[in-house]
């Protein structure tokens, strides 16, 4: 029998232990939730549905495109990090979301560098600083100089204290050195229709919203606030080339999950969706909602997030923002 125990022994050493199969080997073996803290029809949802399009072809899986709108998208992200990991529930974050929010409000209800593993940015989508037709400022160096002459007399739109647009007109007023007045808005869309109207001076607007005022020549753009110009208007400079070295303030977008999801779904999630993201097709497909594609690596992601959380904290405690 002692012998029977040392042959069974001495055969399990020669075959050594069973091969572990990572968990990016079976998965995905069901639908993936794709949780858009949005509501249906805004640009961050149609983005959301062609990333997870391509990204449902490169799984070979289903990809269950949920909105969980409210609270400025706050809702939808704590739903993502409260998520089962397991790679099942997945989301998009972005600049308000996971920077803007938690530089205001230290009580929100997740920690944006702590409940959730990085898997990649997506795009980002610039801001373009415009002004109605009848403001004489012709550039951004005029336009300075008008606010300088009247301080506060310049209004601009905002959907409140916690929103990026409030954040890049601070940040203008900021770098500038001159007093603007915000002027908060229910939605994007009236303060656009008020910006036409006159009612309001200038605003830093999304571009797919802005870009029809802009061609019909009732508005007029003095900047686009990424580092790169836009390829749709191709003459309207930079806020850095047109006098503002340094400033930047885009809406990024990028996929994240729950904190402890196994970190080969999320190397396998990052390959993949950067793979959607280099198609011709997706390109052209993102273009139309003015968005540059950006990818990025989990830890990329992650610097980005921190990064923006100093740089937005310290620009309201400077500038006085409040959460609402």
């Amino acid at each position: 029998m002692r012998r029977l125990i040392s042959m069974i022994v001495l055969i399990c050493c020669a075959i050594g232990p069973a091969p572990f199969a990572s968990a990016a080997e079976t998965w995905p073996d069901k639908p993936v939730h794709f949780v858009v803290p949005f509501p249906a029809g805004s640009v961050t949802d149609l983005v959301s549905r062609i990333v997870a399009d391509g990204l449902s072809k490169k799984l070979k899986q289903t990809i269950v495109v949920d909105n969980k709108p409210g609270a400025s998208g706050e809702l939808g992200n704590e739903f993502i990090a409260r998520a089962a990991p397991d790679g099942y529930t997945i989301g998009l974050g972005t600049a308000s979301t996971l920077a803007v929010a938690p530089s205001l409000n230290p009580h929100l209800a997740y920690d944006p560098l702590k409940d959730f593993a990085f898997v990649s940015l997506v795009g980002q989508a610039p801001y373009l600083l415009v002004v109605n037709s009848e403001v004489p400022a012709k550039n951004i160096k005029e336009l300075i100089d008008l606010a300088k002459a009247k301080p506060g007399a310049l209004n601009y739109s905002t959907v409140g204290p916690a929103s990026l647009a409030q954040f890049a007109g601070s940040l203008f007023s900021s770098m500038a050195k001159v007093k603007l007045t915000a002027i908060p808005y229910k939605s994007a869309t009236h303060a656009a229709l008020d910006l036409v109207k006159g009612r309001i001076q200038m605003q830093f607007g999304a571009t797919a919203a802005t870009l029809p005022f802009i061609n019909q020549g009732k508005l007029r753009a003095l900047a686009v606030t990424s580092q790169e110009r836009l390829d749709v208007l191709p003459d309207v400079p930079t806020m850095s080339e047109a006098g503002l070295p340094g400033y930047e303030a885009v809406l990024w977008m990028a996929v994240v999950a729950p904190r402890a999801t196994p970190p080969d779904i999320v190397e396998r999630l990052n390959q993949d969706i950067r793979a959607v993201l280099a198609e011709r097709d997706v390109k052209k497909r993102l273009a139309g909602e003015v968005l540059q594609v950006e990818t990025s690596s989990p830890a990329e992601l992650q610097t980005r997030i921190a990064t923006d959380i100093a740089k937005w904290r310290a620009l309201a405690k400077e500038m006085g923002i409040k959460p609402e």
